[in-house]
C-alpha cells in the first residue's frame, strides 16, 4: 500500500478523532493543578483542529483538503463536535473553521527578547468540550466510526486514506475491540487501507511504550489487544515521528501505551502531520 496520493480539494482526506469520554477521564493528568485527562485531551484536540485550519488556509481562503469527524464515547456514543457542527458526522475543514462552538481568551508566555518571558493575551477557538461520564463502550464506538468511514469512502474512493486517532484511558467495557478495530482497518481507498492509531493515557507512572514494532514489547494483554488494531506507520508518518524526536523505526505501529501529556501532544502532531511533513503528497496550490 503506497500512502502517497496527493491530497487535493477534489480528493480530500478524512481525519477522525475518536475520544474516550468515560467517567475515568475525570482523573487528574499531568503536573497542572486541577487538570483532568478530559480537559487536557479536549485542549489537545482543539489545538490539532486549529492547526489543520491554519494549514489549509491559502490567501485567506480555507481550502477543503481535509474533512474532519469527532466521535466521543462514554455514557453515549456520538458526535463530539459542539456548536453549529453538533449535528455533523463529517465536516469539511472550512466548516470547522467557520463554526467553533466558542472563542476563549487566555494568555500565552512568549520570550521578551531579554532572556525572560511576558504573558500575551490570546484568543483561540474551541470545538470540543471535555466530558467524563459513563463506561467505555469501545466496540460500539469503533462500529460507529466504521459506519462514518463507509459513508465517506463511498463518496471518496480515491486519494489518501482516512486516519483514525483513538485515545482511551481504559479497557473496553463492551467486549474485545479486536473485531471492531479490524473492521475499521479493512476499509480503504485505492491508495491504501484506513490508518487506525491508538493512544492509551495513564495517570500512573507505569512504563511508557511508544510506537512498538513487536507485540512482545507490550506489557499486558490489554496493551497487546490495542497493538493488534494499530496500523503500521507509513513512511510519511514515520518521518514525522522522527522529526519530533520520537524513537520509531520501520515496522513501528501507531500505538502509545501509558502515555503522559507530552506523548499525547506528539500523538496528535504525528497523526495529523502527513501534509506538513511529506512534501511528495502536498496539496495543490
Amino acid at each position: 500500500m503506497a500512502y502517497t496520493a496527493q491530497i487535493t480539494r477534489a480528493n480530500p482526506t478524512l481525519i477522525v478523532f475518536l475520544l474516550d469520554q468515560s467517567g475515568s477521564m475525570a482523573d487528574p493528568f499531568g503536573a497542572e493543578q486541577g487538570a483532568r485527562k478530559a480537559d487536557f485531551v479536549a485542549r489537545a484536540v482543539n489545538h490539532a483542529l486549529h492547526d489543520l485550519v491554519i494549514r489549509c488556509t491559502k490567501t485567506e481562503e480555507v481550502r477543503d483538503y481535509y474533512h474532519v469527524a469527532v466521535v466521543g464515547y462514554g455514557r453515549a456514543v456520538g458526535v463530539g463536535l459542539g456548536g453549529a457542527l453538533a449535528g455533523f458526522g463529517v465536516a469539511p475543514v472550512s466548516a470547522v473553521a467557520d463554526n467553533p462552538a466558542r472563542i476563549e481568551s487566555g494568555y500565552r508566555r512568549v520570550p521578551d527578547g531579554a532572556g525572560g518571558f511576558v504573558e500575551m493575551p490570546v484568543r483561540f477557538p474551541v470545538w470540543v468540550h471535555p466530558q467524563a461520564e459513563g463506561g467505555t463502550p469501545m466496540c460500539r464506538a469503533l462500529g460507529h466510526v466504521r459506519e462514518i468511514l463507509e459513508g465517506w469512502l463511498s463518496a471518496h474512493p480515491r486519494g489518501f486514506p482516512p486516519t483514525v486517532l483513538h485515545l482511551t484511558d481504559g479497557e473496553s467495557s463492551d467486549g474485545d475491540p479486536g473485531e471492531a478495530g479490524a473492521a475499521v482497518m479493512s476499509l480503504g481507498t485505492d491508495d491504501g487501507r484506513v490508518l487506525l492509531f491508538n493512544c492509551h493515557v495513564s495517570a500512573s507512572r507505569s512504563r511508557k511504550v511508544e510506537y512498538p514494532s513487536e507485540e512482545s514489547q507490550c506489557p499486558d494483554g490489554f496493551a497487546r489487544s490495542l497493538f493488534r488494531i494499530s496500523s503500521t506507520l507509513p513512511k510519511n508518518f514515520l518521518d514525522a515521528a522522527q522529526q519530533l524526536g520520537v524513537t520509531a523505526a520501520d515496522g513501528s505501529r501507531g500505538f502509545v501505551f501509558n502515555a503522559d501529556p507530552s506523548s499525547v501532544v506528539q500523538f496528535y502532531e504525528i497523526g495529523t502531520s502527513l501534509t506538513g511533513m511529506a512534501p511528495h503528497i502536498w496539496m495543490e496550490e
